[in-house]
């Protein structure tokens, strides 16, 4: 399986995952229970419930490097972490408003800085991996102290999901930093307030993350392929 975006493919994405497994069942194709699908990051597990809840055992997932400063132009040093949870990610804790859909256009220009700013200043995950997903990270602004995200991925695009594979990066770091045990619950929101459940276990260097969520059929649609159309397969430039 293979997930493409606006500006290309991505390494991993759990949403994505979670949504062709709740597809497939609809289609009949599979049934509830455990599954393995390939991902251009790995094979990952998945497990589909009687409810139709979905859980994917994500690719081991781990943090790269702590406490990493870069500055942004407009917004001064901005501190956060480096982590692999299938994509690489820069995780700040330093929101500069609440996240929440009407906060979307600041958050994404945000987001971007802090982007182009890593890039300038050279900083990359291991082996030089391209840190193309920025996550901001809080709490729901109802008080209720649940976790909240904003994620930025490739292209200015936002996630309107919790972001599984920043989820796993996010599990990783408050694993390394011993505030969340192995097989403690967590609860992510994304920005719409909708959540993903996650847990882990321990794993070679870092952690074996499991995201549990929920996907909805909205349409089926069917392609046409016309020989006599000239652009059938798209139109190359």
């Amino acid at each position: 399986m293979i997930f493409f975006n606006n500006v290309g493919y991505l390494g991993m994405c759990g949403h994505g995952t979670i949504g062709v497994v709740r597809t497939l069942a609809e289609l009949g194709r599979i049934a509830p229970g455990r599954h393995r699908i390939e991902t251009p990051v790995g094979t990952v597990g998945v497990e589909l419930a009687d409810d139709g809840t979905v859980s994917v055992d994500n690719v081991d997932s781990y943090r790269f490097a702590s406490g990493v400063e870069v500055e942004v132009p407009g917004h001064g040093r901005v501190r956060g972490d480096v982590a692999w949870g299938g994509n690489w990610f820069f995780i700040s804790e330093q929101a500069p408003c609440a996240l929440d859909l009407a906060h979307q256009r600041e958050l994404t220009a945000y987001a971007e800085a802090i982007r182009l700013a890593l890039e300038a200043a050279g900083i990359t995950g291991e082996a030089g991996g391209e840190i193309d997903h920025i996550e901001v990270n809080g709490t729901a602004p109802d008080g209720s102290g649940v976790a909240r995200n904003f994620v930025l991925c490739p292209g200015l695009a936002y996630d309107r999901s919790p972001c599984g594979t920043g989820t796993s990066a996010k599990l990783a770091c408050l694993s390394a930093d011993g505030k969340l045990g192995e097989g403690e619950r967590w609860v992510q929101q994304g920005i719409l307030g909708s959540a993903f459940e996650g847990s882990y276990r321990l794993s070679g260097r870092g952690i074996a993350p499991r995201i549990r969520g929920q996907a909805y059929i909205t349409a089926r649609a069917q392609l046409v392929i016309d020989p006599a159309d000239p652009f059938v397969w798209g139109i190359v430039a």
